[in-house]
């Protein structure tokens, strides 16, 4: 590992010096730092920032600090309740071990796991632009099936940021500029000509909460995953949805797919097919089918959008069938 230098930051403002990053949990960084892929000149350690609490919010919803651990917000009694599709995405993801250093704002954050990403030694235009992406012709059998390019086909990992795109869920940075809210479905890019850059962050800015709307319909939600072992996988597809239904007829519905593109995926199509229509699996199974449309599947990742269109059928038909 490279040699570094470490500080414990007292504001925002620490993280502001040339190939400084913010540390948190580091289940993501320090692995990246120990493999020669991350290679930061300052770690500025966040954990003393006032950064740990789940309140609640004037209007109804939920903010949830940046430093709140995973393992303690899926617990939380409010987010259990009001929005279970998040504590189960949470729930889903690594092990307990890691679920109790990791944050959310580090979970928000975490790189991608391409395996030519992961090793330094190989091109990749993530960590040297205009390298190359071997994946294209490679393995990737876990990459992405929507919004790749031809520099880049990586997917975006975190199984709690596809909650949080269904939940219209909004960021809170702090940052040399000030501070500024960031919808999370504009939080991160496609790669496009620029795959190096995951976020719309600058350089500078730290994510210090993730507000939560009140949202009736997230009550009755579901994250469903699908992974190639049982436990202490990252996703190869998954689906997080919330379903309101009134007369027989979708009255609400939000849906965001994991695993499939450089970001989590707002099916915005498939909600638009839904809303108003018979809650069938039939229904369920088409308005997939319209949103994945768009995809442009690889030699070996088409398996992807049957998997993705059946999860969307049987999360949705769950929920359905929950109605009373």
């Amino acid at each position: 590992m490279k040699t570094f230098e470490y500080r414990t930051a007292t504001t925002p403002a620490d993280g502001l010096a040339p190939n400084a990053v913010f540390l948190a949990g580091g289940t993501n960084l320090v692995d990246l730092m120990k493999l020669g892929v991350a290679t930061p000149d300052i770690l500025v350690d966040v954990n003393r920032l006032p950064l740990h609490e789940v309140a609640e919010l004037p209007t109804g919803g939920l903010r949830i600090g940046a430093g709140v651990r995973n393992s303690d917000l899926a617990a939380d009694r409010r987010v259990r309740t009001a929005y279970p599709v998040l504590s189960q995405a949470l729930l889903s993801g690594a092990s307990g071990q890691l679920r109790n250093m990791a944050t959310t704002g580090g979970n928000l954050l975490q790189r991608t796991r391409c395996r030519y990403f992961m090793d330094a030694g190989m091109p990749c235009n993530k960590h040297r632009p205009g390298s190359g992406c071997p994946a294209r012709d490679g393995d990737h059998r876990n990459l992405a099936i929507l919004g790749g390019s031809p520099a880049c086909v990586a997917t975006h990992p975190s199984d709690m940021a596809v909650a949080l795109t269904a939940l219209d869920a909004v960021v809170q940075v702090d940052g040399p500029t000030g501070r500024r809210e960031i919808p999370v479905t504009e939080l991160y890019r496609l790669p496009e000509d620029a795959p190096e850059r995951d976020t719309t962050l600058e350089h500078g800015e730290l994510i210090t909460a993730v507000d939560l709307p009140a949202l009736p319909v997230a009550a009755r939600s579901a994250y469903r995953k699908a992974r190639d072992r049982a436990s202490f996988a990252f996703a190869i597809g998954s689906v997080a949805a919330a379903l309101a239904i009134e007369d027989g007829l979708v009255s609400d519905v939000r849906l965001a797919f994991g695993a499939v593109a450089a970001k989590p995926w707002r099916a915005s199509v498939a909600e638009a097919e839904l809303r108003g229509g018979p809650a069938t699996r039939e229904r369920f199974l088409a308005a997939a089918e319209a949103e994945l449309a768009a995809a442009r599947p690889l030699r070996d990742n088409a398996y992807k959008i049957p998997l993705i269109r059946n999860l969307t059928a049987a999360v949705l038909t769950s929920l359905s069938g929950d109605v009373r």
